[in-house]
């Protein structure tokens, strides 16, 4: 079956590729325009989008599923915001469901949200409170996040569900390029969570809880020496166990920061990202689990460059580590927090199996724009072990004695985007080919089947 992916993948992406050749189109307004079609007035926005894909995978790399897998997922949204004057009060409805799975498919929140108000908030934009050149933003309510690089807080699109902060926001821009960002908010815990309610797709109104609460801000810094941006960050995240959810009582203070320059035709680019995690962690979910300190941390470079050629090449070298937990006395697994995997890492989903912890990876990565229509990535990683002790990343697969090796795979991962009609229906295809490598073949829990192939075919409407 993994030939019979890899052979569907060839075939609908190499003629699309082949086809992008051809010279850029012009790009019309969308048909679609939920805003006209509605005749609503310039002050109130409206949009919506309807998401179809179709995700298979072959050689599941987690543990106590199916070996092979294939789901439908569903994702509606509504968006509106009406302003007046400096006030803004806006909402978003998330439908999301999945058709197909089974005991054995790992349906989860991340794939399943009914009819859910992702956003729900009232918010006041102010020009120059503090004199010429200056802005000020003030949003309170349910809101989403993306903030910084998004690697660790974001609300995330490749996956079928988002991430919901209900809480309260403020952004200030002043002269100089400097800008900052401050908030407190409580994490939308994504409901009904258990498996039987999550394949039926059942609803159950989301919430929040004082007993997860996520606070923090950064601050930056525009051409801090020529083009080069600055940036620093502190997020702290308190959790406890509430009626029938016990946690692991993660209290962690995350500190960190980067340094980048935006890609440019003929120029070089780069980004490093720094961050270290402390606090404490119970050892289990037991009430009275002791508690372990937690010392961690996280590392992504990039450096790339942007070719003026037509099809517009970038080509990168990049490097994550995630530190993972070596069993002394501090807790040494790094945390994500909220971040987003999808764009950067690996798809969610069925695969969801890289994320940023326990892990050593470089990688070598090609995006190419033929035209307006088109674009496509190839990207490369082979894929280490922090921890040879600690699961590896987000698998789930673990050799607590560590003879298994640190070496997990080769990763191949390719995504080819085609606009069918410009601004309005867009095609996805992403496919991930891993090699596994003695860590994921000889770990005592990982599966015993062959390397995985990954597909996913995405149709996205925009109204």
């Amino acid at each position: 079956m993994i030939w019979r992916n890899l052979l569907v993948l060839g075939l609908v992406f190499l003629p699309a590729l082949a086809h992008a050749q051809s010279a850029s189109p012009q790009i019309a307004p969308s048909p679609w325009s939920l805003h006209e079609a509605a005749g609503a007035p310039d002050n109130l926005k409206l949009r919506a989008s309807f998401r179809t894909r179709v995700e298979s995978i072959d050689g599941q790399v987690r543990p106590n599923l199916n070996s092979s897998d294939t789901l439908l997922e569903l994702r509606s949204t509504l968006f509106a915001e009406y302003q007046a004057g400096p006030l803004r009060f806006g909402a978003e409805v998330y439908d999301s469901r999945a058709y197909g799975g089974d005991p054995g498919t790992p349906v989860s929140t991340n794939e399943v949200n009914t009819a859910e108000f992702v956003q729900a908030y009232a918010a006041m934009d102010l020009d120059a409170p503090f004199g010429a050149g200056s802005k000020a933003k003030v949003q309170l309510g349910r809101m989403v996040l993306n903030l910084g690089s998004k690697r660790l807080v974001s609300s995330e699109d490749w996956r079928n569900t988002t991430n919901g902060y209900t809480g309260i926001r403020g952004d200030l821009t002043l002269p100089a390029g400097l800008a900052a960002t401050a908030f407190y908010a409580q994490p939308t815990v994504r409901l009904p969570d258990d498996r039987p309610s999550l394949l039926d797709n059942e609803t159950e109104t989301d919430r929040e809880s004082s007993d997860v609460v996520l606070w923090g801000g950064l601050v930056s810094k525009a051409h801090v020496v020529g083009p080069v941006n600055a940036e620093f960050s502190f997020y702290h995240f308190d959790e406890g166990d509430s009626p029938g959810r016990p946690t692991r009582d993660r209290n962690l203070d995350t500190v960190g920061g980067r340094i980048y320059r935006d890609p440019s035709a003929g120029k070089l680019d780069f980004e490093v990202e720094l961050y270290r995690q402390t606090g404490e962690i119970s050892r289990g979910l037991a009430t009275n689990a002791a508690k372990q300190s937690v010392s961690a941390e996280f590392a992504h470079a990039d450096l790339g460059y942007s070719f003026t050629s037509q099809w517009k090449p970038r080509l990168s070298l990049r490097f994550e580590f995630a530190s993972g937990d070596r069993g002394g006395a501090e807790f040494g697994r790094f945390d994500t927090l909220y971040g987003m995997r999808g764009s950067e890492l690996a798809p969610a989903g069925l695969y969801t199996t890289i994320g940023r912890t326990n892990l050593i990876s470089p990688g070598l990565f090609l995006d190419l724009t033929p035209n307006r229509r088109n674009d496509v990535y190839l990207r490369y990683r082979p894929l280490w072990l922090a921890s040879r002790t600690d699961s590896f990343s987000t698998s789930n697969v673990r050799d607590p004695n560590g003879n298994s090796g640190r070496f997990a795979g080769n990763q191949l991962e390719v995504r080819w985007r085609r606009w069918l009609v410009p601004d309005a229906l867009r095609l996805e295809l992403d496919g991930v080919f891993l090699a596994r490598g003695q860590f994921l073949r000889d770990a005592p829990n990982a599966p015993k089947s062959s390397d995985t192939a990954f597909v996913a075919v995405n149709l996205t409407a925009y109204f």
